[in-house]
């Protein structure tokens, strides 16, 4: 591609190259390289950044005064002035002490948004890094080699440093990493399988691979593409609900919604509105027979919550697209050549939105939760059978299902406690205060999947519930759902071995087939 320097190893043939310049990544480039195994290249732009900005460190090298970094020690050890024979050796040694990470191995998705972002960050040319570290840090994302980054080690502060400590010792041919295949094996023999040199790294370069918040703006970004898909998975839920429990649509219309105008809560209720078009069920109970006034929170207030958590996810995107932006190392080689430190690399702008998004997170499920409680009550369920069962006494239906959805919700309660209101000082109180984003992007990450199990045990449930509400026929949005659940799950019947069934429902909502299914009649959702 002209302008690209591609001097790469390749994940497949066919795969779209994302080109790293001096611009922004977007959101969809992350996800693609992350989740769709698409190549990097950089531009020649770029490189020429880059080499300018070596050439700058070099020449501070040389001279007798101190720069942090370059010729100086780290943390509460940059007082140490280190002679030029040991400054390669130094960056050798950061890497290598600071990849000291524990616990399970982090998901490869994470491990591979958190590369590119690293790489972003070098492209701009404000890290000191020459152009062939940052090319062999996109040959190794282009060889599918993924370093084993572990659950624990990051304080969110000074960056991400054991987890991208990691993927540098990766680069220097050291440590562990998966291969294409997915297999464990040694970073050398990796890399000499995919013909990439090893780095061998120079002043202010190990540092520069290590000092950056990518592992938790990583987390940020594949969190917020699965909460788009999954809020609109969401309303879904809520339609079908509402249907079941015989409830009423008028609540969803756009001059009611516009007297509170909140920008996720119309985009809510409108999706409501498609959905719920045509339901003979709705129809059925629309005469001056019907009794009922109002209906329970859980179905009446639901685009003012899912709304809030859409808002919610639009702060967190604005704040992710300004971090996409940025250039977090310290020191940073500016365009006039100087060298500055800085405290760009800390991680409260990314660690307070990962908090923030864990709440509506786990508000969504609690009122999925409680619409799906309420379809297994005789009491409040409208003619519905307890717990759905077959024959009930005999068969329990799906009382535990809600078992297994309220316990999921307890645990996305604990999850939104903040992780970024604590902080432990460290590096003998040189870096006193820190964001512990990283942990926060781990909890959402946890949050995100007990949402999409919780909304996916609603479906299953409402799905059964409106089979057992024929000859009654659901909308043709919310049909379309049902049928397409039923190509995997069978339809109501005597007691059967439900957590397969869980399952798939939540495989059904996490590879998009019942977004699809819907959307097959109401187009694309907001």
């Amino acid at each position: 591609m002209e302008g690209m320097e591609t001097d790469m190893g390749g994940t497949g043939a066919g795969a779209p190259l994302i080109e790293i310049g001096p611009g922004a990544l977007t959101f969809e480039q992350v996800t693609a390289v992350a989740r769709g195994g698409a190549l990097v290249g950089i531009t020649r732009e770029s490189l020429a950044a880059m080499a300018a900005s070596r050439a700058s460190i070099d020449e501070l090298a040389a001279r007798p005064t101190p720069v942090y970094g370059v010729s100086t020690g780290f943390g509460a050890l940059a007082t140490r002035h280190i002679d030029p024979a040991l400054r390669a050796k130094l960056q050798v040694s950061l890497v290598r002490s600071h990849a000291a990470g524990s616990g399970p191995e982090v998901e490869r998705e994470v491990v591979r948004a958190l590369m590119l972002l690293r790489l972003s960050t070098l492209a701009t040319g404000r890290t000191g890094v020459r152009p062939g570290t940052a090319l062999t840090l996109a040959s190794m994302l282009n060889a599918g080699i993924t370093p084993v980054v572990h659950e624990y080690g990051s304080l969110g502060c000074s960056g991400d440093l054991a987890p991208l400590a990691h993927c540098a010792l990766a680069l220097m041919g050291e440590g562990t990493v998966r291969d294409g295949a997915g297999d464990l094996v040694t970073a050398a023999s990796a890399l000499e399988a995919a013909g990439i040199e090893p780095v061998t790294l120079i002043a202010k370069e190990g540092l520069a691979l290590i000092n950056g918040t990518d592992g938790m703006l990583g987390m940020l970004v594949l969190a917020l593409d699965d909460l788009r898909g999954l809020l609109k998975l969401v309303d879904i839920a809520t339609a079908m609900s509402v249907e079941a429990l015989l409830g009423t649509d008028r609540v969803f219309a756009a001059d009611l919604q516009e007297l509170r105008p909140h920008p996720g809560q119309a985009v809510s209720a409108a999706n409501l509105r498609a959905l719920l078009t045509d339901s003979k069920i709705m129809e059925s109970h629309r005469g001056p027979d019907c009794t009922r006034v109002q209906d329970a929170y859980s179905l009446r207030c639901s685009p003012q919550v899912s709304g809030a958590a859409r808002d919610t996810v639009g702060y967190a995107s604005l704040v992710a697209s300004r971090e996409l932006a940025s250039a977090v190392d310290n020191p940073v080689v500016l365009p006039d050549g100087r060298v500055e430190s800085n405290g760009n690399f800390h991680g409260a702008p990314v660690a307070y939105v990962l908090d923030f998004l864990a709440i509506p997170v786990a508000d969504v499920a609690s009122m999925s939760e409680r619409r799906t409680d309420r379809m297994l009550d005789k009491a409040r369920s409208n003619g519905l059978p307890p717990f759905l069962a077959d024959d009930p006494g005999v068969d329990s239906g799906h009382m535990i299902a809600q078992y297994t959805q309220a316990a999921i919700v307890a645990e996305l309660k604990r999850l939104a406690v903040p992780a970024s209101a604590d902080s432990i000082p460290s590096s003998a109180m040189q870096e006193d205060h820190v964001s512990l984003g990283w942990n926060g992007a781990r909890k959402l990450r946890r949050a995100v999947d007990g949402l999409a199990r919780v909304v996916a045990i609603e479906i299953l449930t409402a799905a059964r519930a409106l089979d057992l509400r024929g000859p009654l026929r659901p909308s043709p949005a919310t049909s379309a759902v049902v049928r397409a659940l039923r190509t995997r799950v069978p339809p109501p019947g005597p007691d059967r071995h439900l957590a397969p069934e869980i399952e798939a429902a939540f495989r059904m909502v996490q590879d998009g087939s019942l977004l699809d299914a819907a959307e097959s009649v109401t187009g694309p959702l907001s």
